[in-house]
């Protein structure tokens, strides 16, 4: 399975800097935006996976664990980083888990919300990801 990350442009300034997401820095039409905050200490988000929507999930702030398994392998990315956003393709198994204090995930979605769309149970994503 392949991870690929997105760099965010940025524009620096002893001010402060500015990340800057425009049409040709993702890689699907935006559709959706939402973001996780507030998240308990030793909660878990996600648990799920897509069979058509993509994401660019990027933190904000903090930092945070995504766990992606395609059914076969899996691996965890630590993301931690404004300027870097971590691209999920669909059908990826993904959960979000150790946010820091404060931690902020930002995502960008390629389709508006679908509960049709939801794989919620591991054994069924397992299952459709034999069948491929």
């Amino acid at each position: 399975m392949q991870i690929q990350f997105i760099d965010i442009p940025k524009i620096t300034n002893t001010k402060g800097n500015i990340g800057v997401l425009e049409n040709d820095t993702i890689p699907f039409e935006i559709k959706r935006v939402y973001y996780l905050f507030d998240v308990p200490s030793g909660a878990k988000r996600g648990g799920h996976a897509h069979k058509k929507l993509k994401q660019v999930l990027i933190a904000i702030s903090g930092s945070f664990d995504v766990v992606v398994k395609d059914g076969k392998s899996k691996q965890t990315i630590t993301l931690n980083r404004p300027d870097r956003g971590l691209l999920i393709e669909n059908n990826r198994w993904r959960e979000l888990e150790n946010f820091s204090s404060g931690a902020v995930c930002l995502v960008l979605a390629s389709e508006a919300y679908d509960e049709k769309d939801y794989i919620r149970n591991y054994k069924e994503f397992k299952e459709s990801q034999l069948n491929k």
